[in-house]
């Protein structure tokens, strides 16, 4: 009996059988300008000769699964005889869904993995419960821990106690990796050049050049100063899709201060940009998001638990999702929880060193547990009682 693992996220699915890795691969369609009648699926993103101006067909809505004709598409990619050749009959899925996911939206996924695909069986989790499962199989001497999760559609915290997770700690900040890309976008076309169509692009310079500042009213200062003194400025060259296929950081001695460069590239000149917007995680206010940072959401969801647990949580904190690749994040993030959490305590922030797929790799561990037969539902077990079946067992 085949398991296959996939943590179907807004932004990026994780997937690949319980005995294999993990690939990541687009959890969308494209339209490239191009062509704009042929839509691409998933990892077809590669066959796309001119990413500019890339339009994105999105499952997910502000973290939600609403958009079925798509990810079925995607599934029917990802399943398929190009992907992972999956024999429903024959495989049980570990497929992952946001916290409290609405009711509908489960019923919806249990109908179309169970009477659509047709699989044996099926766990629905959520990505946090298998990034802690990840954290206590690889800490076996620890009984609490608080996963960050920081995805595309929103930041999530939330506590586990034993492999449990504890409800009322959770707690949700809406800013993601969407939200950075899209603020960096706006802040790049009001200041140097147009670029609000082009999120494939600023997503890569986002990844490329931001970094989480350690202080940020200092960096603010570096930023503003003119010429080789400001060692923030960085100058990005732009891919043209022809010669230059990928977007790169000119190395800082090939840099010029004054003057423009002889070489034809299209270069965008970032500074405080840099910086700016992962800020966004720790001062969603800076844009107007009425909502706290992280490190105090943090600190409210520990104390909302019963005292004798807290400092056990301030120790086994998780980071995972992509803008904790953010460098300097888990710094930044230590040192402010340091000066709000209680003197008396510890803190200790763990950064993964892959944490896009540490939920993954949780739900490859669940996969080849004893127990795992036991939380699973089997079709059968759909077949004759429905969605109640479900909703027993999956505590979502």
């Amino acid at each position: 009996m085949a398991t296959l693992v996939l943590d179907n996220g807004a932004n990026m699915a994780k997937i690949g059988h319980s005995h294999e890795q993990a690939s990541v691969i687009p959890n969308c369609q494209f339209r490239s300008k191009t062509s704009r009648l042929k839509t691409f699926t998933a990892n077809q993103l590669d066959e796309i000769k001119d990413p500019s101006g890339l339009f994105y067909i999105l499952p997910f809505q502000k973290g939600y699964l609403v958009n079925w004709d798509v990810q079925r598409k995607v599934w029917d990619h990802l399943f398929g005889k190009e992907m992972f050749k999956v024999e429903f009959a024959d495989t049980s899925i570990v497929i992952t869904e946001p916290y409290f996911n609405f009711s509908s939206i489960q019923e919806s996924m249990n109908e179309i993995l169970f009477e659509e695909y047709q699989f044996q069986s099926a766990l629905r989790i959520n990505a946090g419960s298998l990034s802690a499962h990840h954290y206590f199989h690889t800490k076996p001497s620890e009984l609490c821990c608080l996963v960050v999760d920081s995805g595309f559609s929103f930041t999530h915290i939330a506590p586990y106690c034993r492999s449990r997770k504890m409800k009322e700690g959770i707690r949700r900040i809406n800013v993601g990796g969407k939200l950075l890309t899209n603020h960096l976008k706006e802040i790049i076309s009001y200041r140097q050049l147009h670029v609000m169509d082009e999120t494939y692009v600023i997503n890569q310079v986002k990844e490329d050049v931001c970094y989480v500042s350690q202080q940020f009213h200092k960096d603010m200062e570096i930023a503003q100063m003119k010429g080789e003194e400001n060692s923030v400025m960085r100058d990005y060259v732009l891919p043209d899709f022809s010669s230059i296929k990928k977007g790169f950081c000119k190395p800082r001695e090939d840099m010029v201060f004054s003057g423009k460069y002889k070489t034809g590239e299209q270069i965008l000149r970032l500074a405080n940009e840099r910086f700016a917007v992962p800020e966004m995680l720790f001062h969603p206010a800076d844009i107007g998001i009425q909502e706290t940072g992280i490190p105090e959401a943090i600190v409210d969801s520990i104390q909302s638990l019963p005292e004798d647990m807290q400092p056990h949580f301030y120790q086994n904190i998780v980071l995972t999702g992509g803008n904790t690749l953010f460098p300097g994040f888990r710094e930044r993030l230590e040192a402010e929880l340091r000066s709000l959490a209680p003197a008396h305590l510890p803190v200790s922030v763990l950064l993964p060193s892959n944490p896009i797929c540490y939920p993954w790799e949780g739900g490859k561990l669940l996969a080849h547990s004893p127990d795992y037969d036991e939380i699973v539902v089997t079709r059968e077990d759909y077949e004759e009682n429905g969605h109640c079946v479900c909703e027993e067992k999956f505590d979502i």
